[in-house]
């Protein structure tokens, strides 16, 4: 299997921080997903680059059969913990292992922007049967929010150059581009993650990019997003924070 340096590494080195202090998703994001794509009692769905479980938990809700697709052995191994029923396999989203044909729809969340697109969607088109569905989701931040732009700033600061985001429009490209599908639906919803001053600088430090850095690049990362949060009269000398976000809702489904 083959993935990102940064994912494959730092994934792997804060599985754990990441499960604390990320945002998990609205009910609304599932509920759209639920309509738009049939996940009902019984469906088949492939979660890609399920990471520790966040979005497969809401899965599981509906009653669908889930398997969970995820190459990093840490985030497995917590997913597994949270979830013992769901079934979860070492494959990636360009090779998930799974039989042709075998899924009702396959689900992204907070993951497709590592993916190969090309390859990954070829493998979603082999392992959908006809007329499946894709949902992609992704939490953003609220940069309207001074405190929130000056964060970001300093995670894509740091960010290599070959670092995939969501915010870049290749991947809507790649999937819009594609023959054989429908018009991609989509919606917005916030997300506000209630949390804590010290999750919020995990949550900086939990980034794949961050993540694989020595201590030292670490402990001065830390000092600049400790600055950030006491620069701003929003966020300065409080615990208790709240982040705003956005969750990021598309599907669409394979024609024919």
């Amino acid at each position: 299997m083959t993935v990102h340096h940064a994912a494959g590494v730092g994934y792997q080195r804060a599985a754990d921080v990441y499960e604390r202090s990320r945002p998990s998703y609205p009910i609304a994001a599932l509920a759209e997903l639920a309509d738009g794509l049939g996940l009902v009692p019984g469906a088949r769905v492939a979660d890609l680059g399920a990471g520790t479980g966040k979005f497969t938990r809401l899965l599981a809700l509906t009653g669908a059969r889930v398997v969970a697709v995820e190459p990093v052995e840490r985030m497995r191994a917590r997913l597994s913990e949270f979830l013992p029923r769901v079934a979860v396999t070492a494959g990636t989203a360009e090779d998930t292992g799974l039989p042709d044909g075998s899924a009702d729809a396959v689900v992204a969340a907070q993951s497709w922007h590592w993916f190969r697109e090309e390859q990954a969607l070829a493998e979603v088109e082999r392992i959908l049967r006809p007329g499946g569905g894709l949902g992609l989701v992704w939490n953003t931040w609220d940069t309207s929010v001074p405190w929130v732009r000056a964060y970001q700033e300093v995670f894509f600061r740091l960010a290599p150059r070959d670092l995939p985001s969501p915010l870049d429009d290749r991947w809507r490209r790649a999937v819009e581009g594609r023959p054989g599908w429908s018009a991609m639906q989509e919606r917005h919803l916030p997300n506000p993650h209630s949390t804590t001053r010290r999750d919020v600088v995990e949550r900086m430090m939990s980034s794949s990019h961050i993540a694989v850095l020595d201590e030292g690049r670490r402990a001065r990362v830390r000092a600049e997003v400790e600055a950030v949060l006491d620069g701003d009269p929003q966020t300065r000398g409080r615990d208790r924070l709240e982040m705003p976000c956005t969750t990021d809702v598309y599907w669409l489904r394979r024609l024919g």
